[in-house]
């Protein structure tokens, strides 16, 4: 579906080193490490958003639909939901269901700025659906929610995930509890220039616990 072939990102100094890997129609990655250590460098340049990544790196992109749910909504805050989700190609009819599936029916003529955190980065969630995505990427989607919240969001992505079961998901994260809910590979980045560390399946919470621990301690 997608090869990544990174030789490297910098910023003055060296950030990403060497990333070589493949993801594959169904896989659900869930992406960790250290803070700072490269996880949005390495999804923007899956996204292709960081144009000093050539485009040979990340072979097969140019077929797929690409969903990117940043950190920030990234709403266009003078218009409502309903025309967010018409400015990516969604019909009325196709905005309404979406909005309907993320728990937002009623709300298309709201603006971004009427909601709270959590229905906001619900309705990014149906704009990046809106898209028909291939490969869904995710920044830290249960950030500064509080635990009703990411349960509920972290409920209605598995739900997504299940009923598309080709489609692919890269989630940054530092909650290992998302791994266990969420994931079937763990990829972990670390070092400098940083690295994956760990781009294998997960087992059972008791092993993943022992991996994680061994990765985050070298």
């Amino acid at each position: 579906m997608l090869e990544l072939r990174i030789a490297g990102r910098d910023f003055g100094q060296p950030v990403l080193g060497e990333i070589f890997v493949g993801i594959e129609r169904g896989d659900r990655i869930c992406l960790m490490g250290p803070s700072g250590i490269g996880k949005t460098t390495l999804l923007n340049a899956i996204a292709g958003l960081d144009k000093a990544i050539p485009e040979s790196a990340v072979l097969g992109r140019e077929v797929l639909r690409v969903g990117y749910l940043f950190q920030e909504h990234r709403l266009l805050p003078w218009k409502s939901l309903m025309s967010n989700l018409r400015l990516v190609g969604a019909s009325k009819r196709e905005a309404e269901e979406l909005l309907m599936q993320v728990g937002l029916a009623g709300y298309g003529a709201y603006l971004p700025d009427q909601l709270s955190l959590g229905m906001a980065r619900r309705a990014a969630l149906a704009r990046c659906l809106a898209v028909k995505p291939d490969l869904l990427l995710l920044d830290e989607p249960f950030a500064s929610l509080d635990p009703i919240m990411v349960a509920e969001l972290k409920a209605l992505v598995s739900g997504i995930l299940d009923a598309q079961p080709d489609m692919a998901m890269i989630c940054v994260t530092h909650d290992d509890k998302d791994v266990v809910s969420l994931a079937n590979r763990l990829w972990y980045l670390n070092g400098k220039p940083a690295s994956l560390q760990w781009t294998d399946t997960v087992g059972d919470p008791q092993r993943l616990e022992k991996l994680l621990g061994r990765l985050r301690h070298g």
